[in-house]
């Protein structure tokens, strides 16, 4: 009987110390707070720095640039997305240290509206 309730007290202390952990690590999230995107600042943006190639409605300008129109390339996650224009790719130049990351993802939030 006594290891029975050992046990159980044993399980409780560890469903305590589990939703501790659990709601610390949800607590920690918030240091990482998540915005909406911006699609409005997003288009002044893509104005500034991307109209160029892509095209005021996302239809590409230049060969090999993604046609955001057709929502080609957009499928892929927002990190991912984030990434290749930071780090740049073929003719397009890397924007790492010259946009924010939270405009980037304004321009992202912007592309995504240029669905057809």
């Amino acid at each position: 009987m006594f290891k029975s309730a050992k046990r159980k007290m044993s399980a409780a202390g560890f469903e305590r110390k589990f939703l501790g952990l659990a709601a610390a690590g949800l607590l920690s999230l918030g240091s990482l707070a998540v915005h909406a995107a911006d699609p409005v600042k997003g288009g002044q943006i893509y104005s500034t720095y991307c109209v160029a190639c892509h095209g005021q409605t996302g239809v590409s300008m230049m060969p090999g640039a993604p046609n955001f129109a057709t929502q080609e390339r957009m499928l892929q996650p927002d990190a991912v997305l984030l990434a290749n224009i930071k780090a740049g790719r073929n003719a397009m130049p890397a924007f790492q240290g010259i946009v924010s990351d939270s405009d980037l993802m304004n321009v992202i939030a912007f592309l995504r509206t240029l669905a057809r």
